[in-house]
């Protein structure tokens, strides 16, 4: 599985050995975007034409469509594990912020 992303949508894309086409689905909308390709010219291609269509059919809908992520987002947690993260970032001499996302981005990866 890998992903690939057009206008900062992105989509998980896997190739079926059976039926010698790659397919990939959109993620994180509302409404299910798929297209496929039998090579990596045609599925970007089908990418490229799912996401204008979809922008095309909210537009008609008179809805905006849904954006990318903003970056921003509340995390509610324990008090005492509110705590003890704020200790670590204040360690490591780095913002809250800055502490969450480095540990975030590292999960990520890992």
């Amino acid at each position: 599985m890998t992903t690939m992303s057009y206008k900062g949508y992105e989509a998980v894309v896997e190739y079926d050995e059976d039926a010698e086409v790659f397919h990939g689905e959109v993620a994180n909308l509302r409404d299910v975007i798929t297209f496929q390709g039998r090579s990596v010219a045609e599925l970007k291609a089908a990418f490229a034409e799912s996401i204008e269509d979809y922008l095309a059919f909210c537009k008609a809908r008179g809805e905006e469509p849904e954006k990318p992520y903003s970056g921003q987002f509340v995390v509610r947690a324990d008090p005492s594990l509110h705590k003890a993260v704020s200790g670590a970032a204040r360690r490591a001499g780095v913002s809250l912020n800055k502490w969450v996302t480095a540990t975030l981005e590292k999960a990520v990866r890992d």
